[in-house]
């Protein structure tokens, strides 16, 4: 089932001021590269753990619903179920009530709860079904477990010392998969 970025994250895990403390840059020559480093240093942690560091919010697609009636959180940490709807065969969107759904955040992977007596079939055959998530640790960095925090600094220090080596560059450090490793989301 995919899932689409509606909002990305309000902030970063790291401030421009954290990031050029840590790489010992004093001066604002890099200020832009830096910042880009930061969300490609974010987006990587979370890549490599199948979690969201800040709050984001994502839409769920489903085409029908789950026989078992459970949809399987394909952002974590699931934080909640902000809309739901189903698309009719006119293209209109038709909301449904959020009591017929019960989010389980309290889980990884989250997982959402359809109560499918209570919720009428999606008249499109693909894509009829959609569902608005947040997931992420919380609104900022304060929020984020402080082991991901320095996975997001080894990552941004690895991307700015590698920037200009065309082509692959070189391996992460090992403390990263130490750091990442108790926080990977299993796949189901």
């Amino acid at each position: 089932m995919p899932a689409t970025l509606l909002a990305g994250p309000a902030a970063e895990p790291l401030t421009l001021a954290e990031a050029k403390a840590y790489l010992r840059v004093d001066h604002d020559a890099e200020d832009a590269l830096i910042s880009s480093l930061i969300t490609a240093a974010r987006a990587t942690v979370e890549a490599l753990t199948r979690r969201l560091l800040i709050d984001q919010s994502w839409r769920i697609t489903l085409s029908a619903w789950p026989a078992s009636g459970l949809v399987v959180a394909p952002v974590n940490p699931l934080r909640a179920l902000t809309a739901a709807w189903i698309v009719d065969a006119a293209g209109e969107e038709i909301a449904l009530p959020l009591d017929a759904f019960v989010a389980d955040a309290a889980r990884l992977p989250g997982l959402i709860r359809v109560d499918r007596g209570a919720l009428p079939a999606p008249s499109r055959p693909l894509a009829g079904i959609a569902l608005d998530v947040t997931a992420g640790h919380g609104e900022g960095a304060d929020h984020v477990p402080s082991p991901l925090i320095e996975a997001v600094r080894i990552v941004l220090g690895h991307f700015y010392e590698h920037r200009d080596v065309p082509g692959p560059s070189a391996a992460f450090p090992a403390a990263l998969d130490a750091l990442v490793a108790p926080f990977r989301v299993a796949r189901l």
